[in-house]
């Protein structure tokens, strides 16, 4: 693909816009920046606060703990930390930098602010409004369809800013129809590193530093340890072990940032760390593990497109066909081995539900490697699944559209059924 050719601009961009670090669980993060800006707008003491988020957002705040906050999970902590100490020119960093006088204020905020969280009744899966009040006077912030996107302020219920929804993305230029799975094997081939080296190159550091704090010390279920100890010699497991380590960590509290995909820390971490480590065992050099590590991220992207940012499938299911197609493509892959992996680990694993963020992402993470390199070493074996078995379909792009089908339609009441179980019990 040519560097002036206009797919190989937008693939870039793609990757820069979709790989940005982030500390802890997007959606506690979200909410932490969300309120962080309705704080600032407000320019004085907090009250009072009124949070209304959309259903997977409350799945995915429930049960994970957030960073910088003494181990406290919940919406609630998430806005207050955002209220606290939050910075809100830092993105997806908000609380990134948290002192322990800010610490002991989040302690008192949460005991003596009254908070009050309400389901929102909205067709985008992805939105939040926090609402924080001084007095008589209160101020807005909504965000909604990605996590850092802002798109309405409200300061005594005068609108300073509205954008349509169905115009969100004024920041975010890439056009991700142009992704076909044989587009990314020639952007991959033939893309100069110098275009997406810094990112690559934070996405290993940051993901393989989290990855090898999983592995060192005790966070949530410890599944990576736990693979590791049952087996630490293959490297088959040991791409699973690390993966989920991540997870471990990240779903826990850990402080460290990791470079996201497609939204989503696990996503990131699960379309990396793989090819990390098998690139380190096979001795691939830098070159063929940056475009392998292109490969992986924009399958990942070009599914997660058809699923949407949060759903009841689960999405690091995507992320781990896309490593086992980085994989592929570092040991010599050619697009035909690159469509077979992908077709066959789509057939094995694309029922995995998303239950909300929580330490057994960690598991889900090992069982979407384990899917992967599976349906590699299926092809490497004369081996696949073919069309009309399930949801498989001739042409590896008719597969990938069918996930969509049943990601964004098909599991519409599974998602829902999810969240009224997750917000009863």
């Amino acid at each position: 693909m040519d560097r002036k050719d206009e797919r190989y601009q937008q693939f870039v961009q793609v990757l820069k816009e979709e790989l940005v670090a982030a500390m802890g669980c997007t959606e506690p993060i979200a909410i932490a920046y969300c309120a962080a800006n309705a704080r600032a707008v407000l320019g004085t003491d907090v009250d009072r606060v009124d949070i209304f988020a959309s259903g997977n957002i409350i799945k995915n705040v429930k049960s994970v703990t957030v960073p910088n906050t003494n181990g406290r999970k919940g919406i609630e902590v998430a806005a207050a930390v955002g209220i606290v100490a939050g910075d809100p020119k830092r993105s997806l960093q908000v609380i990134a930098e948290v002192s322990e006088e800010q610490q002991q204020a989040l302690a008192v905020f949460l005991r003596e602010v009254p908070i009050k969280v309400s389901r929102l009744d909205s067709k985008e899966v992805l939105d939040l409004i926090v609402c924080v009040y001084h007095g008589e006077h209160n101020a807005s912030v909504r965000i909604t369809r990605a996590h850092d996107h802002i798109t309405a302020i409200e300061i005594d219920g005068v609108k300073q800013k509205m954008i349509d929804t169905d115009e969100i993305g004024e920041n975010r230029h890439a056009d991700h129809s142009l992704l076909t799975v044989k587009d990314i094997v020639e952007f991959a081939d033939s893309v100069c590193l110098e275009d997406v080296e810094e990112v690559l190159k934070q996405q290993i550091a940051c993901n393989m530093a989290i990855a090898n704090e999983g592995i060192r010390n005790d966070y949530g279920a410890n599944i990576g340890s736990v693979l590791l100890a049952m087996d630490d010699k293959s490297i088959y497991n040991q791409c699973k072990a690390y993966a989920a380590a991540g997870s471990d960590a990240r779903m826990s509290g850990c402080e460290l940032p990791v470079i996201i995909n497609s939204g989503s820390g696990n996503q990131g971490m699960t379309a990396s760390i793989p090819l990390v480590i098998w690139g380190r065992a096979h001795e691939v050099d830098k070159e063929k593990l940056y475009r392998s590590l292109v490969v992986s991220n924009l399958i990942t992207i070009h599914l997660k497109d058809g699923i949407g940012k949060l759903s009841a499938y689960c999405g690091v299911v995507s992320a781990g066909c896309g490593a086992a197609c980085g994989i592929c493509y570092q040991d010599g892959g050619d697009l035909r081995a690159i469509s077979h992996t992908l077709v066959n680990a789509i057939a094995m694993i694309s029922g995995t539900v998303c239950d909300g963020a929580k330490p057994s992402c960690a598991a889900k993470i090992a069982n979407a490697v384990e899917a992967g390199l599976l349906g590699y070493e299926m092809f490497r074996h004369g081996q696949q699944f073919r069309d009309g078995e399930g949801i498989v379909a001739k042409g590896v792009e008719n597969t990938i559209r069918n996930i969509g089908l049943l990601a964004q339609k098909g599991m519409q009441e599974t998602d829902k059924e999810i969240i009224d179980i997750m917000t009863t019990c």
